[in-house]
């Protein structure tokens, strides 16, 4: 299986999602790649498009692969499988994370143009383009919840098993449409994946 795009694989994750229409969800991407995802989504399923601001905490010399993963108010998610297997350092480390926290804070100034959406009592739907080690989803997770949402459900377009099985204790529900043994890289998923500058996701939230 192999989308067109983005926008295209969110098209096809709201026939899903149908069952959850009449509760009106809040659909929030995760930026930048999550967010033409979402508004596929909310474009068939309907409900609030709102962005939820993470950042992966890639290895220093393979930075698609994740450590960890930081959330706004302060989350910090550490894959250790990762972490030990690959001995990195902890000044490394620490390198990375200074880094990650200044790029989330520059895209909360970047992306947020308007107050986020309040969460609680809400289905509120966590959306990516896509899981490989899963930790920026369990992060955004633990923001998510930590604002008492009435449902958490998170829907990729695809994932690895792996991921799948870290996520699905983090949610209420999770709703993957495509879950290959080897995944090699969620952009082999996608005909177009090209990477999102910021003005494209202000757009499509806006």
């Amino acid at each position: 299986m192999v989308y067109p795009d983005r926008a295209a694989a969110g098209r096809v994750l709201g026939t899903a999602l149908e069952h959850l229409r009449d509760s009106h969800p809040l659909v929030l991407g995760l930026p930048r790649g999550g967010v033409p995802v979402a508004a596929g989504v909310c474009s068939v399923l309907g409900g609030e498009l709102d962005v939820l601001l993470v950042r992966k905490l890639g290895l220093p010399w393979q930075p698609e692969l994740a450590m960890g993963a930081l959330g706004e108010g302060g989350v910090l998610v550490l894959n250790r499988d990762v972490i030990d297997r690959s001995g990195v350092s902890q000044d490394a480390f620490d390198e990375v994370e200074r880094v990650e926290r200044a790029e989330l804070a520059r895209r909360r100034h970047a992306l947020r143009t308007t107050d986020p959406v309040p969460l609680t009592g809400r289905t509120v739907v966590i959306v990516d383009d896509g899981m490989a080690t899963g930790a920026t989803v369990v992060a955004a997770c633990r923001v998510a919840r930590a604002q008492d949402p009435e449902r958490l459900v998170v829907a990729m377009p695809v994932s690895s098993p792996e991921a799948v099985r870290r996520v699905r204790h983090e949610c209420d529900e999770l709703v993957c449409l495509w879950t290959p043994a080897e995944l090699g890289g969620v952009g082999l998923a996608y005909r177009d994946f090209h990477q999102l500058a910021d003005d494209e996701v202000t757009e499509l939230l806006g």
